[in-house]
């Protein structure tokens, strides 16, 4: 046991000095986290010192195979289409409002399947698991009804912090951290249903071509990773900007990656205001606006910012031909209201029960919004 301690202890000693241990070593160690295998201290240690040392994609991709390997219930609904899945990782400078699970409702009404995989806040306040559960999803269910809403309602939510999604060691790993660490990254990428297309929003520049090539080394077979800037180009946020350029690489069929920017004037929408798409930190003010937005009824830079983060998906989809005919797209839906109709049936497919009083707690928000 001592010669175990000693050599985890050597390798986060090795990262707290900037070096790399690679996807093997990565792998086994996380193995010894999950199993709890080292103790509480050197536990955090390590998560620390990987998330310090900027995982190389080797790395990443070690973690998320011993995540994804012993602590993952697989679950893979059956669709006529590409299983698609996108979030951010937290961690960013700029604490935008909910953006991921509002895009992923349109692009699920744009004829998306959006298996997506999400934990409660860590580093913010109101995490995707937050958001859908004051909206009336079930968020403790088990992985089958969690692939059944996916098939019957094109989307579908696995809780990354459930103990019937990851039963050895993650639910319990990040019931007790309040900070950002890797697993903001390769805990988020073990999603049960393993999709074939993702959109991943990262709190660091650094880290969007690594990402990229971290994900088709995975198996996806096409994504997009980016990092939105705002109007200085100094600070960043885990999302696609309407505040300034978006630094983007996308990884294709072939394997090849190719990395480019985008900005708001080129996607068709006005420059937006910091303001107006920073999150509140009120569950049931984010909740209102939520509906607000799906209803058509929001417009501005909240609705541009999902308009433009939903484009990706509806491009990578095959539901649009470029990410400006994506944010067009998704203008429409949310203009037609159509993204609440599609919050509704989420929330009466991904429900273990009798999902009739949420469905009527919903409606009573939406007079409300």
């Amino acid at each position: 046991m001592e010669n175990e301690l000693r050599e985890f202890g050597a390798s986060v000693d090795a990262l707290i000095r900037g070096e790399h241990i690679g996807r093997q070593r990565a792998r086994d160690m996380f193995r010894d986290v999950l199993l709890n295998k080292q103790p509480d201290l050197q536990q955090g240690a390590f998560l620390a010192a990987l998330t310090s040392a900027r995982p190389t994609p080797e790395e990443i991709a070690g973690s998320w195979e011993a995540i994804f390997e012993i602590d993952t219930v697989k679950a893979r609904p059956e669709v006529d289409g590409f299983l698609v899945e996108n979030c951010g990782t937290g961690m960013d400078r700029i604490k935008t409002f909910n953006v991921s699970t509002l895009s992923s409702v349109v692009a699920a009404a744009g004829g998306a399947y959006m298996a997506k995989h999400g934990a409660r806040a860590i580093t913010s306040k109101c995490g995707i698991v937050d958001m859908a559960e004051t909206l009336g999803v079930d968020v403790e269910c088990d992985v089958s009804v969690v692939k059944r809403s996916v098939e019957v309602a094109g989307i579908g939510l696995f809780n990354g912090m459930s103990a019937k999604v990851h039963p050895q060691a993650l639910y319990r790993i990040l019931s007790q951290i309040r900070f950002g660490t890797i697993l903001n990254v390769a805990g988020s990428l073990a999603n049960p249903a393993s999709p074939e297309v993702g959109v991943r929003g990262v709190y660091s520049r650094e880290l969007v071509l690594p990402l990229a090539k971290t994900m088709r080394e995975m198996g996806y077979r096409k994504g997009i990773v980016a990092h939105g800037l705002d109007g200085s180009g100094e600070r960043g946020m885990d999302e696609l900007s309407t505040l300034g350029a978006t630094i983007i690489a996308e990884f294709h069929e072939d394997g090849d990656v190719t990395s480019y920017k985008i900005t708001p004037k080129k996607m068709g929408i006005s420059l937006g205001e910091e303001k107006d798409i920073l999150s509140t930190l009120d569950r049931d003010e984010e909740a209102l606006r939520f509906i607000r937005v799906l209803m058509g009824k929001e417009k501005g830079s909240r609705r541009d910012m999902v308009a433009l983060n939903t484009a990706p998906i509806l491009y990578l989809n095959g539901n649009a031909g470029s990410l400006e005919e994506g944010v067009a797209k998704a203008m429409d839906i949310l203009e037609s209201g159509r993204g609440f109709d599609k919050l509704k049936n989420w929330v009466k497919a991904q429900n273990s029960g009798d999902p009739g009083e949420k469905l009527d707690r919903l409606e009573r928000m939406a007079d409300r919004a």
